[in-house]
């Protein structure tokens, strides 16, 4: 029986152009073949370069990936594998300062958050709304898409608006 082919994107959001080529070597030996990505520039954070690469693979590529990419200083990334036929999906986020976050994906990209872990969110709670609110945004992996949202956006077509506290 053939194995189940598995889809995805390796969305790096911003690499040092020294470690580009380190990059691609990391990703292609997870994929099991040579990639060559398209690079652009990065206009959030200078001298940073940005790329966007589908692939297709065994199912599991996805953790393969961001395994190869994981723990590499100043880089920020994601990694989707598609759901298939009796499988779910996954999402790794990765930052420098937060390190990589997992999170299983339904059908249409969405996280699916297990129900042991929102029994524990609830149980470490108790009766704080705070605190579960906390928990459930950790669950959900808040912090990395707060990190990596600037990132996602900016390009010469798509331009980073910043704005600044006042105050």
């Amino acid at each position: 029986m053939a194995a189940a082919i598995a889809r995805g994107v390796l969305y790096v959001h911003s690499a040092p152009r020294a470690l580009c080529p380190h990059v691609e070597w990391a990703a292609g030996r997870a994929l099991g073949r040579a990639v060559n990505f398209d690079w652009m520039a990065q206009p959030v954070l200078k001298g940073a370069q940005r790329t966007e690469f589908y692939w297709e693979g065994e199912r599991g590529t996805g953790a393969k990936l961001a395994s190869a990419l994981r723990g590499w200083e100043h880089l920020r990334f994601e990694v989707t594998e598609d759901a298939g036929l009796g499988t779910d999906g996954g999402r790794w986020l990765h930052t420098p300062d937060l390190g990589i976050f997992f999170a299983q994906t339904d059908t249409v990209g969405n996280i699916v958050i297990p129900e042991d872990r929102v029994r524990y969110a609830i149980e470490i709670a108790g009766s704080n709304a705070l605190e579960l609110h906390r928990e459930l945004r950790l669950a959900l992996g808040q912090a990395w898409d707060d990190e990596l949202e600037p990132f996602r956006h900016a390009s010469e077509d798509n331009p980073v608006v910043w704005l600044h506290k006042v105050g």
